[in-house]
């Protein structure tokens, strides 16, 4: 059995190390379970995992198996897996399952608060990170569930949760005054995602995309974005405009070239994502010019859990599912899903992926067994 690892100092090296399930499933305690994973989605949100690993804690979920150095780790995932040995009642063999793992063949788990819908895995290590991360779904639990779906969900909802939260929050905040909403890597399907939602706001200021210009024709094409500017004509940008930023890949230069213009009218920088993680520690001069005391990074985790304190997780359940199915139907038009056969395949167009070469209308899934 393999374990797809990620050197954590450099994103674009990968390894697959051997594991053994038979040991793993001669070691399984009472009240624990072993998972066989099915599939699971690779983005540019696992990247941005990779990329924030150390700060937030991501390379902590799933320990990597021999690594005595300390130097790779497991990017996590979100995928779809099936419960293939069982001591925990409640929990049976064959159950289908939907969450967050390793990119590996299995995971042992342990669960705790269990119910028909969910559960949680309650692995003393996973107990100081954040929740919603730790969160399972039953399949059994779910009314309509249709597992002709399982691809697209997997692709998309850990994204659009992230859009939800963000055209939430902007919302909440009265778009902060801004006259436009700047948004940059607007190709990104988290962008996607908000702009689309966005765009169902009556309220909502201009938003305008930022891409480049290979993707120029395929942003256009979403209808979501009332404008769209590429990266090499920046100075089109509206400067006079009172504007809020959400800037999807963590590219300083970038950031510090469209912070210098606007000034004092770049009211907020919200940063999401780091796709561009090799440029994080750079010395470009235009970096100089991003106005830190105006930006925040979004964690949507912590914004999951305000809204489930102010909602409860049912009324939080339905708004994010209602936003989440309207944007799942918009995808049809525009996104196609490939299919990974393998680890061995996979590792052939990891490095690709990390480095943001692939086509923004694709879909990556998985296929690990």
């Amino acid at each position: 059995m393999s374990e797809f690892q990620t050197y954590k100092n450099d994103l674009t090296k990968s390894r697959l190390v051997q594991t053994d399930k038979a040991q793993a499933l001669a070691d399984l305690k009472d009240g624990d379970i072993l998972v066989s994973i099915e599939r699971f989605a690779f983005t540019a949100n696992n990247v941005t995992y990779g990329a924030a690993g150390d700060t937030i804690g991501y390379w902590k979920f799933f320990p990597a198996t021999a690594n005595e150095s300390g130097e790779w780790g497991c990017l996590p995932v979100w995928g779809f897996a099936e419960i293939t040995a069982s001591k925990r009642d409640g929990l049976g063999i064959g159950e289908r399952i939907y969450g967050y793992f390793p990119p590996a063949d299995f995971l042992v788990m342990s669960p705790i608060k269990v119910s028909k819908q969910r559960f949680m895995d309650g692995a003393p290590h996973r107990a100081e990170l954040p929740a919603v991360y730790n969160n399972y779904l039953l399949m059994s639990g779910e009314a309509n569930y249709d597992a002709s779906s399982d691809n697209v969900r997997a692709l998309l909802n850990p994204l659009h949760v992230t859009s939800f939260c963000l055209c939430d929050a902007l919302q909440d905040a009265g778009y902060h005054g801004a006259e436009q909403v700047i948004v940059l890597s607007a190709s990104s399907k988290t962008a996607i995602g908000m702009a689309q939602g966005l765009a169902d706001d009556a309220s909502a200021p201009r938003i305008v995309g930022i891409t480049s210009r290979p993707n120029y024709d395929f942003v256009e094409s979403l209808g979501c974005y009332d404008e769209i500017i590429c990266y090499d004509e920046l100075g089109c940008i509206d400067a006079s405009k009172a504007t809020v930023i959400v800037d999807m890949a963590g590219n300083r230069a970038v950031l510090g070239a469209i912070h210098e213009p606007l000034g004092d009218k770049m009211l907020n920088c919200v940063s999401v994502g780091m796709t561009h993680w090799e440029t994080l520690a750079d010395n470009d001069p235009l970096a100089a010019h991003i106005n830190r005391g105006r930006s925040n990074f979004f964690f949507a985790p912590a914004h999951v859990q305000k809204r489930i304190g102010d909602w409860g997780q049912d009324g939080f359940n339905q708004r994010t599912g209602a936003f989440m199915m309207a944007r799942m139907q918009q995808s049809a038009g525009w996104m196609s899903v490939e299919t990974v056969a393998n680890f061995e395949a996979f590792t052939k167009v990891y490095a690709d992926v990390v480095v943001g070469k692939m086509n923004p209308n694709e879909g990556l899934i998985v296929l690990p067994l």
